[in-house]
């Protein structure tokens, strides 16, 4: 999620919360269930919450594993407070 968040950043996160469209997410990896990923909600279709990286060379998301079901969205991430504070816009 660079340059937006980093190795290491300290998240506040709301778990179960309904995401939207420019949204940073936590969510299980549908081809890789056992993985969880954070990325941002591009757009939401019938197959699900389509999912991107900000760093779109360097990022597996869904153009690599397809959309991602609501049931797999855990939360919504809202605030960096670890290395600087900081909340977390929509684009």
């Amino acid at each position: 999620m660079m340059p937006t968040l980093r190795a290491g950043d300290r998240c506040i996160v709301k778990w179960g919360q309904t995401a939207q469209v420019g949204d940073i997410v936590v969510a299980r990896r549908p081809d890789r269930p056992e993985l969880i990923v954070v990325k941002r909600v591009t757009a939401i279709e019938p197959d699900g919450h389509w999912l991107e990286g900000d760093n779109t060379k360097g990022s597996h998301d869904s153009w690599v594993f397809g959309p991602v079901a609501s049931a797999g969205i855990l939360a919504v991430v809202t605030y960096r407070y670890w290395p600087s504070p900081r909340r977390l816009f929509k684009p």
